[in-house]
């Protein structure tokens, strides 16, 4: 009885918030459609850079790197190749992976703010070779014209499109995060000290972990690209690996779920705040101060506390 309680407290929520999603486009009108399609998408980049920040213990300033590297792998086989949407979305999540194993093999020879700094160098480098590539990516003009297939043409239907892709991602990331590689992580995480001591290769789970998260964040920014119909620069800026970080704190970062909540939470104030004034980066700082003093775990800080799910989270042991 108390296993069927502990998988009940577990999976009602994400069950719950699968089925509002299934019903929210008959409900709501075409821009809103358009808004939790981007929830969907900057949720699954969240959730994959959450695998670095809330699993592995180091914060990146780099993941739209590999975001940017999908969407310009979708984008230019779909614009100059005319690749079919689904062959294009393996293909940038191999692209960005191989993007992640490339760089993160300097990047996790180092730690805490070092880590930091070295992923945004190699993200602002992603960008500035994407900005300066004229003849290739389009330069600061971007890449036009990443037209989905017709019957993804229209919001609603694109919206089911992503809502299947971001779920089945989520889930194996939840399977990542459930198993031994995950608990490795989270041990790394806590000591990395005494996890070397016990003879786990600190270096290589840590570089695995990388990949994997580039590679969900290629997916993402390869969802990006048909959706918006065009892909820019900025994507792989240091400012847009910003987002992820902002999402992950506010929904928090030791729950699973945290930074899917806390797409809702960005995205919501970016629609709201941006039709009354210019100054949204502003605002948004202003409330992640308010979220780190007052609630310094997340919104799913604040759940936990009030016992509404299974202790077992992000920021736990297996106790089993």
């Amino acid at each position: 009885m108390d296993n069927k309680n502990t998988m009940f407290q577990r999976f009602w929520l994400p069950a719950a918030l699968f089925v509002v999603a299934l019903i929210l486009p008959f409900v709501i009108s075409e821009f809103w459609v358009h808004v939790f399609n981007e929830i969907l998408i900057l949720g699954l980049f969240a959730a994959a850079f959450n695998l670095v920040f809330g699993y592995m213990g180091q914060l990146s300033f780099g993941q739209a790197a590999y975001y940017g590297i999908g969407a310009y792998t979708t984008g230019l086989l779909m614009v100059k190749l005319h690749w079919p949407l689904f062959a294009c979305l393996p293909v940038s999540m191999i692209t960005a992976g191989i993007g992640a194993l490339i760089l993160g093999y300097f990047c996790v020879k180092l730690r805490g703010i070092y880590f930091a700094i070295l992923t945004m160098a190699f993200g602002q480098l992603v960008f500035f070779i994407i900005f300066q590539w004229y003849s290739f990516t389009g330069g600061d003009n971007g890449l036009q014209g990443i037209n989905p297939p017709e019957w993804l043409f229209k919001a609603i239907p694109y919206y089911y499109f992503s809502l299947t892709v971001v779920t089945i991602g989520m889930i194996i990331l939840y399977f990542i995060t459930e198993s031994p590689f995950g608990y490795t992580l989270r041990a790394i995480r806590d000591n990395t000290e005494r996890t070397e001591f016990i003879g786990i290769n600190v270096q290589r789970y840590m570089l695995i972990n990388f990949v994997i998260s580039g590679m969900f964040c290629g997916l993402a920014g390869a969802l990006w690209g048909p959706f918006n119909r065009s892909v820019a620069p900025d994507l792989c800026s240091w400012q847009h690996s910003g987002h992820p970080v902002f999402m992950a704190v506010m929904g928090g970062p030791h729950h699973f779920l945290g930074p899917m909540i806390g797409s809702v939470i960005f995205t919501f104030l970016n629609a709201f705040v941006t039709g009354f004034t210019e100054y949204w980066p502003l605002v948004s700082g202003m409330v992640i101060i308010i979220v780190v003093l007052v609630m310094p775990g997340g919104v799913f800080g604040i759940i936990k506390e009030k016992g509404y799910f299974c202790p077992r989270d992000a920021g736990d042991v297996k106790n089993e």
